[in-house]
């Protein structure tokens, strides 16, 4: 019994499939293993194994912007447009309750001042009378002691790491990332990982920024851009030449606590983009940008 199985052992597996395939399993209706086919699918596999890494490190980054929180302000064409259409409403409009209450109020003084007055002839019982005129004083008392907030403050402007400043502007937020030996400005990004999606590696670029705490919404599945550049000369490798950034649009749907001083984040509108950004990279950042 040993000596069958000796032989059997040292046969190799292309012989046992071309002894295989011409068995009577074809009457069966199985089909017959081909020796040709078992070696093409060997050598494909082969070459599956054996296929270079690409040299270009994939990575994913956020673009995460901050809407308007207040109106832009009018430019001038836009004010005297207001102006007109207020004009118009104010002409074709009806009288209010007020406006109808204060006529009333007018006409029942004039019929007082008349000499054949009759004070039995009005409706008016021991009721203290409030007439719109004290209405309006009273509304004008209350409105010289309201003090809206300015719209613009000079000293939460300058602060960039402030999701306060600027508040009728778009704005982006920028992190500071280690590329090589230097430190740049770059929108927040990280290096993709085996069995994760590229929006869930530019998830987990929002999430690992120092000053985390960002509830963002994105805008998509699929990234929206890419941007691809070469590592440094000195840097460079076969297997690391390198990298493609692939970008996801988001916005800010949350506002989050406020950053340290000393962030290395900030808050920028899309003017303020070139003293950060080199050229090349803020062409592409600056197609993304949906300035409101």
């Amino acid at each position: 019994m040993a000596a069958p199985c000796r032989m059997m052992a040292s046969r190799s597996l292309l012989q046992f499939l071309s002894c295989f395939s011409r068995t009577a399993v074809g009457n069966a209706g199985f089909r017959q293993f081909s020796s040709t086919s078992v070696c093409r699918a060997a050598l494909q596999s082969q070459c599956v194994t054996e296929r270079p890494a690409s040299p270009w490190t994939l990575m994913a980054a956020v673009c995460l912007q901050r809407l308007p929180v207040i109106s832009a302000d009018l430019s001038p064409i836009e004010q005297q447009f207001k102006d007109i259409m207020y004009q118009m409403e104010l002409e074709k409009s009806v009288l209010s309750d007020h406006e109808l209450r204060l006529l009333e109020d007018a006409d029942r003084l004039s019929r007082k001042q008349a000499d054949d007055y009759d004070s039995d002839e009005e409706d008016v019982k021991d009721q203290e009378i409030i007439l719109a005129q004290d209405l309006e004083d009273s509304w004008e008392q209350k409105l010289r002691k309201f003090q809206p907030e300015p719209r613009a403050k000079a000293d939460v402007d300058k602060d960039l790491t402030s999701l306060e400043r600027c508040l009728s502007n778009t704005l982006l937020l920028l992190a500071e990332q280690q590329v090589g030996s230097e430190k740049m400005w770059l929108l927040p990004q990280t290096q993709w990982q085996e069995g994760e999606t590229l929006r869930q590696t530019a998830e987990r670029a929002l999430a690992s920024l120092p000053a985390a705490g960002f509830k963002a919404t994105f805008l998509g599945n699929a990234p929206c851009g890419v941007y691809k550049y070469k590592l440094p000369k000195a840097l460079r490798t076969v297997s690391s030449v390198g990298r493609k950034v692939f970008f996801f649009k988001a916005i800010l749907s949350e506002s989050s606590p406020p950053a340290a001083p000393n962030a290395p984040i900030l808050w920028v509108k899309k003017s303020e983009l070139q003293r950060y950004l080199k050229p090349a990279y803020m062409m592409q950042v600056e197609r993304l940008f949906l300035s409101l």
